[in-house]
């Protein structure tokens, strides 16, 4: 009898802790962790966390009134207000997964799994013009800072650059080998960076299309770049848990900043230029065990606060699950993030 008891409390403790650490793997009563790096000049504090897809979130951005959009495989573009309520919706049919805004504020960019781009009014969240030509999956999409270019690619390994005034195609880019998953315009929209699957990162020059350099370094998928303030720096982030500076002017390799991550799925530079944000997912032991078990998360993702100057770590921000956007807010105070589990988050930086 008493060992029946013994194994009825063990069974009962069992239970308690599957349930314990499944609302955990969900991030119910898991609180974001901000973990500052010794000797740190920038702080982060989390500043909110909300959910409105039912999918993934694949990337989100700051409009001009303060709102945030982001962008789901759910089809949905969720405008946030700075609350973290829903204010509005857009609908992209099939799914969404990148969004940009104009320069101007006044249109929103996102690209789908219908193959097309689609331009929506801000104001009111109406249709201006659907853009086709692609034969795959939008998977990136970028404004040049002028307000006069889009540019789109994806899965069928082309970038597409579009003339915003009017939606007519501009120019078409050939030369990945494999899907392209990220494309970023420089500050003075004269060069055109892409990253592919192929492992490689493009410069290309935007008037002429001609490809002025290839960038090779990484070992896997290159999913994220992006342009520094500057434009001196490319920063890139992929599959092989690196993130890389690349100077612009003559393509070489200036640091490659390693923190643990699994795969770097997005890289932002803050809007002075002093920091450098990297997010993904970096899998604890006991997590992987726990997801290979369970099948539920948190696949442990992090984001990573570097500085750019030395490239010190400044701090690791931690998130549930796979962080696959950040968007610094105009004036730098603000991190947003786009995550695997439909949530996004926001950290309120400082610097010491």
């Amino acid at each position: 009898m008493k060992v029946l008891k013994i194994a009825g409390v063990l069974v009962l403790l069992l239970a308690a802790a599957f349930l314990l650490l499944t609302l955990m793997a969900r991030g119910d009563g898991l609180p974001p962790r901000a973990i500052a790096a010794d000797g740190a000049m920038l702080a982060a504090s989390p500043a909110g966390r909300f959910a409105h897809h039912q999918g993934e979130a694949r990337d989100i951005a700051f409009l001009r009134d303060g709102r945030l959009a982001s962008a789901g495989t759910d089809g949905r573009i969720a405008l946030i207000d700075a609350h973290g309520r829903l204010a509005g919706t857009i609908v992209h049919d099939g799914g969404a997964s990148p969004l940009a805004v104009a320069p101007d504020g006044a249109t929103l960019a996102s690209g789908g799994y219908d193959r097309t781009a689609r331009l929506w009014r801000v104001a009111d969240g109406r249709q201006v013009r659907a853009l086709q030509g692609h034969g795959g999956t939008v998977w990136t999409l970028a404004w040049s800072p002028d307000g006069q270019w889009l540019a789109t690619a994806g899965e069928d390994r082309l970038i597409r650059i579009w003339r915003a005034s009017d939606g007519a195609l501009a120019r078409t880019l050939a030369g990945h080998e494999l899907n392209i998953w990220s494309v970023e315009f420089s500050p003075d929209s004269r060069l055109l960076a892409s990253g592919s699957f192929d492992r490689s990162i493009r410069l290309w020059d935007v008037a002429s299309g001609r490809m002025v350099r290839r960038l090779a370094g990484h070992d896997q998928a290159v999913v994220g770049v992006a342009f520094s303030p500057d434009g001196r720096l490319l920063a890139s982030g992929g599959d092989d848990s690196t993130v890389r500076l690349w100077r612009v002017a003559d393509g070489a390799l200036v640091r490659t900043l390693t923190g643990g991550s699994d795969h770097v799925y997005a890289v932002a530079f803050s809007p002075d230029g002093r920091w450098l944000a990297s997010g993904g997912r970096a899998r604890s032991a006991f997590w992987t065990a726990w997801h290979g078990l369970t099948g539920q998360g948190p696949k442990g993702s992090a984001v990573r606060l570097w500085r750019v100057a030395d490239g010190a770590l400044q701090a690791t921000l931690e998130h549930s699950d796979d962080v696959m956007a950040l968007a610094f807010s105009p004036d730098g105070r603000t991190l947003a993030l786009a995550s695997a589990d439909g949530s996004n988050a926001l950290w309120r930086l400082a610097a010491r």
